[in-house]
């Protein structure tokens, strides 16, 4: 792998890094304000025309679960499809799939847990009873020729179980790779990680031959170490980091989630390093500010609230 960056301390990061986008979904899903279609589908837009090739777009879990993306079908109508851009939406079982697939998607997400408590406050099922559920969809999804992103939450951290082993998150990252899965997204949902840790996760994984360039890191903010969690992930050669517009999000099952890793601050720590995104942070700052207002509360991200107003 090509490493063409050289930070201030000699070790290697990617020359380039690509950002999927969570905002419309993972970040919308746990705001009190429902907003119109036409918003989504214009803050959809708005992603897309600030430079990311990924959004994740909607959801197709049932609306009693999140009503805020109970109108998945129409926002997927809305959406004027960019081309090279990819919007994978989230489906829990085949009948989403379906519901997916009738309306040309071409990238979904699985959402499964590497531990036994969260899997059945989320699920309601163990884990293993999860990645049955999750074998035909992904086996489904893989014959129509569609990729399919795995999420792992409570990779590093567990309200009710606390420290997770790294064993534990190797054994269910590798169950779902052998469903077939393309690519894998360590979720860090209640934002305990430390770069210590997110080494550890990764050094197993990638020990265990699951290539680098398919695992993707989704950190949560709540004791500030997101962006140290991710320049640690990038030293390892992860090139696919998760974040949410204006810091948008949480997650409706864990009550002790915080917002994820704001894409502004982000690009902040990312450009500033020299590593290329494609995508403008003054186009996405105004996208953000622009979503606040129609929330009717400010952005947490900081480089949102450093940068909104200025020239």
């Amino acid at each position: 792998m090509d490493f063409g960056v050289t930070p201030f301390d000699g070790l290697p990061l990617p020359p380039r890094v690509t950002i999927c986008e969570v905002g419309p979904r993972d970040g919308l899903q746990n705001e009190a304000t429902v907003l119109p279609v036409a918003v989504k589908a214009e803050f959809v837009e708005r992603l897309v025309d600030a430079g990311h090739t990924i959004v994740e777009t909607t959801s197709f879990v049932h609306p009693k679960w999140v009503p805020q993306l109970a109108d998945a079908d129409e926002l997927l109508r809305a959406i004027t499809v960019a081309p090279g851009v990819r919007y994978p939406v989230l489906v829990p079982n085949l009948r989403g799939l379906e519901r997916a697939l009738d309306l040309g998607v071409r990238d979904i997400a699985v959402f499964g847990s590497v531990t036994e408590t969260f899997s059945r406050r989320n699920l309601n099922r163990t884990v293993g009873e999860s990645l049955e559920m999750f074998a035909p969809v992904v086996a489904r999804a893989r014959e129509a020729g569609i990729g399919v992103r795995g999420y792992l939450s409570m990779c590093f951290g567990d309200p009710w179980e606390g420290e997770v082993p790294v064993l534990r998150v190797l054994d269910v990252a590798t169950r779902m790779r052998a469903l077939g899965c393309t690519e894998l997204s360590l979720g860090d949902t209640i934002g305990v990680a430390t770069p210590g840790r997110v080494a550890a996760v990764l050094d197993a994984l990638i020990a265990a031959a699951i290539p680098v360039d398919s695992i993707a890191v989704h950190f949560h903010d709540t004791y500030g170490q997101a962006l140290a969690n991710t320049l640690t992930a990038l030293r390892k050669g992860v090139t696919l980091v998760d974040a949410s517009a204006g810091g948008l999000g949480g997650c409706p099952f864990a009550g002790s989630a915080t917002g994820n890793l704001a894409t502004e601050d982000l690009l902040w720590q990312l450009h500033g390093l020299g590593i290329e995104t494609g995508v403008d942070l003054r186009k996405l700052v105004d996208t953000s500010v622009w979503l606040a207002e129609r929330l009717g509360r400010p952005s947490p991200s900081r480089t949102v609230t450093a940068l909104a107003g200025t020239s």
